[in-house]
């Protein structure tokens, strides 16, 4: 059988597995926080038909070499953690990190999650919480009756009561920066895990040490650009319909070959 129609299918494989990933990426362009992911191809063993710098019959000593590939394998999609653009809310704890860094979020596990989706609300029982209901770590619990909420570039959460002039400082907001963001594990509902590969996570306030600061009254938008999308899918398609054409020729060819007479 020719090698042709199984590296053929390794790319149509391949690229299907591009389109899966773009059309997440485009699916989740008005996803709050979402950042997107790029596929990393590589391509698979060589067959060695003439080693490099092999000799030949007559002795020489040969400058090239004969090797088939075999195709070509998806090694990864991963995330790019580019700055989204921030958006404008009005809502109060509504928060946006411009710069590195990630809050955190405590999961129904009791594990810790990381999330750019800065879309915060108060629970029942006053503590500020995702739009799942994952409270912030650090826990911060808004007292009630509170007028306003300001939160500081740096983190720093000031509530002011009804009846009082001056403000209360109710918490501080801490940031996770991880040497490898790309290496965070994807779980859903805007949350990352920490992994093997991602690190430990870096603890530190907004605007310190690295850390991006603090933006009320802002989310941060996807970062999934619409035209770049579009052309990778374009740009995926035809390579997959390429590999198809290979797979169809390949077919002839051995449809020619077995009508041979001798």
């Amino acid at each position: 059988m020719m090698r042709s129609l199984y590296t053929a299918s390794t790319g149509m494989l391949a690229n299907q597995l591009s389109v899966d990933s773009i059309s997440n990426n485009l699916s989740n362009v008005n996803t709050t926080g979402f950042k997107k992911s790029k596929m990393q191809f590589q391509d698979l063993l060589y067959q060695t038909m003439v080693a490099p710098g092999a000799t030949s019959s007559d002795g020489v000593k040969l400058p090239g070499s004969l090797q088939v590939g075999l195709g070509v394998k998806a090694q990864s999609n991963d995330h790019l953690f580019m700055q989204g653009n921030l958006q404008q809310t009005g809502n109060d704890l509504d928060m946006a990190i411009e710069g590195e860094g990630f809050f955190q979020v405590q999961r129904p596990d009791g594990q810790l999650g990381y999330t750019r989706d800065g879309t915060f609300k108060v629970n029942a029982d006053g503590m500020v919480v995702t739009a799942q209901g994952f409270p912030l770590v650090p826990n911060i619990t808004i007292p009630p009756q509170s007028t306003t909420i300001n939160i500081s570039a740096e983190g720093t959460i000031m509530v002011t009561r009804s009846g009082e002039k001056d403000a209360t400082e109710v918490g501080t907001i801490e940031l996770a920066r991880f040497t490898n963001p790309s290496g965070l594990d994807s779980k859903g509902g805007n949350v990352f895990m920490q992994s093997e590969a991602s690190g430990e996570p870096i603890l530190s306030r907004p605007n310190e040490s690295g850390a991006g600061s603090v933006q009320q009254k802002y989310i941060e938008t996807s970062n999934v650009q619409l035209v770049e999308e579009m052309v990778n899918l374009i740009v995926a398609q035809r390579a997959y319909e390429i590999n198809s054409k290979a797979v169809t020729t390949s077919d002839q060819m051995l449809q020619n070959a077995n009508q041979l007479r001798g």
